[in-house]
């Protein structure tokens, strides 16, 4: 009895064996080669479900059928005018024909490093025969937002002005995309789109171009300050004009005013000189005495003649005679006048 147990329960564990060996699942986004001793047998699966094969001697081999990622890593390369550009390209790809991709590649490691044989060659051939500006650009016909500030003469120069294309970034990526397509096909892949991700200037030339776009700035800088230290000076020369021709007018108003004022006060000095002949004499002795008082100080030596008339005062007040006798000084008030 316990033989009989032990045979039908062997017998249940190989059965079991073998079926857990010949049933195998293929999910939504897998596709399936069944090997047998490493060699492809039947066709691929790509019907999603549960699926029998031989146990054992068969092997399910899953291959991805989802749209993949190829992503490169950025090289160097130079374009049609001789410059050096560093390209970064990513791309998307998938497997159409499992058994072809199977047979020729085997497994995804493969397939990413032929990816980055067929398109960095693509595209390095590509870079090769077209100029930078064909690569960067991406729309033909493009009417560039120009500074306002520029002079008629710098826009005769195309200062500003946009570099013509002929094709233009996208169309370049159609090319590469073309040429690429043909040479994975052949491995069971489907290229699906291809896109430049970054373009930038190689490391040795980088500081060159920075330096040209700053000698640019520079020139257009030094040309702002040249206009504002020319109008600097134009304003400064107006406020000096303005100046003086404000100071001129001013000084013409005064000199007016006062000639007025001292043509006014010789009237009136003329009025009251011509009253009578008292008003006149005292007119003439208070003029003289102020004369003194401006001209006569602590230490002051005057010379004057015996007919002067400044002295005849000074003559009358010595001989105790009016201010207008004609008698001799004496010798005492001549000495004090030239003292």
């Amino acid at each position: 009895m316990s033989i009989r147990l032990g045979l039908i329960a062997g017998i249940a564990a190989a059965v079991g064996v073998i079926a857990s060996g010949s049933l195998y699942t293929v999910g939504e986004v897998e596709q399936a080669i069944i090997t047998q001793f490493g060699k492809p047998v039947g066709k691929p699966v790509i019907t999603a479900g549960l699926k029998l094969k031989l146990p054992i001697v068969q092997e399910v081999n899953r291959i991805d059928r989802r749209v993949l990622e190829w992503d490169g890593n950025p090289s160097d390369m130079p374009t049609k005018d001789k410059l050096y550009i560093s390209v970064d390209l990513f791309a998307r790809w998938k497997i159409t024909d499992p058994l072809q991709y199977f047979l020729r590649l085997r497994d995804e490691r493969s397939a990413q490093s032929r990816l980055d044989d067929i398109l960095g060659s693509e595209t390095r051939n590509a870079v090769a025969k077209h100029e930078l500006i064909e690569i960067i650009r991406t729309t033909k016909g493009r009417i560039p937002l120009r500074d306002t500030l520029l002079t008629d003469e710098e826009r005769a120069q195309d200062i500003g002005s946009l570099v013509p294309i002929q094709k233009g970034r996208a169309l370049v990526e159609q090319e590469i995309f073309a040429a690429a397509s043909e040479k994975v096909r052949v491995f069971g892949i489907e290229l699906l789109d291809i896109r430049f991700k970054r373009i930038n200037y190689n490391e040795s030339v980088r500081p060159k171009i920075y330096d040209r776009m700053i000698s640019e700035r520079r020139q257009i800088a030094e040309r702002f300050l040249s206009e504002g230290n020319g109008e600097a000076a134009r304003i400064r020369g107006n406020r000096v004009r303005d100046l003086n021709k404000i100071q001129s007018e001013a000084y013409r108003a005064v000199e007016e005013i006062r000639g007025m004022a001292d043509a006014a006060a010789a009237a009136i000095y003329a009025k009251a000189y011509n009253t009578d002949a008292q008003a006149a004499e005292f007119y003439e002795f208070t003029r003289t005495m102020q004369a003194y008082k401006d001209m006569i100080s602590g230490g002051t030596t005057l010379v004057l003649t015996t007919d002067s008339e400044l002295f005849r005062f000074l003559r009358g007040m010595e001989a105790g005679e009016p201010a207008g006798s004609t008698s001799p000084p004496s010798p005492g008030l001549t000495a004090a006048a030239e003292r």
